[in-house]
């Protein structure tokens, strides 16, 4: 067993598609989304990589009228694609599972970008390790993202936290913004918020299942 959820002992980190990951905490996302979208102004250019979380911040983007997004998520440019926002998408191979672009392509597509903020969600976050995913190719297209901002943002839902997968993606010393839901352990994001991290928690929608996450 481990802090939200379990696995085979011994075995190795699983990466849920974008479907089984919205289906296991669509309402944390969700709130995740909303907090970092308030982070986001007119005017702005920023870099929104892959995930499920950050496909749910995509939706909530659309409203803007002077909005620049660099992505190597087709999810993100997809989401984006008929509303007035200018949309930058990386080359790169495709993972079929997450719909993100890697590789040396999604990297040099990066290269000499500077943005005021990077979004950013994982497999994994830990006070330890920071973000994490169990994908070498995804974590090296996130470190490129990474060194484009002056912020980054991590967005994690509460089955993410004081999870660890294989492929270190940021420090946590490199966060300068944690959004997540109302679920969240509250002694792991006073640990964040101790390293000088800004911690942005969801509030409780009425109506919610305290259990599921889900709105009843």
């Amino acid at each position: 067993r481990r802090h939200g959820g379990a696995g085979v002992p011994g075995g190795p980190p699983h990466e849920r598609s974008p479907r089984q990951q919205g289906r296991l905490a669509a309402a944390g996302q969700a709130a995740s989304a909303d907090l970092a979208t308030g982070l986001v102004r007119e005017g702005d250019a920023i870099v929104v990589g892959a995930g499920s979380t950050t496909h749910e911040l995509a939706r909530r983007l659309g409203r803007f009228r002077d909005l620049t997004v660099v992505t190597n998520s087709l999810l993100v440019a997809l989401e984006l694609s008929s509303t007035r926002v200018e949309v930058v998408v990386t080359g790169g191979s495709l993972r079929g599972s997450t719909f993100a672009l890697v590789g040396g392509a999604a990297e040099q597509g990066l290269t000499g970008l500077r943005v005021q903020r990077a979004f950013l969600s994982g497999n994994g976050l830990s006070v330890e390790r920071g973000l994490s995913t169990p994908n070498m190719l995804v974590a090296s297209v996130d470190r490129a993202i990474v060194s484009t901002a002056t912020e980054v943002v991590v967005l994690a839902d509460h089955t993410k936290l004081g999870m660890d997968t294989m492929c270190q993606t940021l420090y946590t010393q490199q966060m300068a913004y944690l959004g997540t839901d109302w679920h969240a352990d509250r002694a792991i994001l006073q640990r964040f918020r101790d390293c000088g991290v800004d911690v942005q928690v969801a509030p409780e929608p009425p109506g919610a299942d305290r259990d599921s996450g889900v709105h009843v």
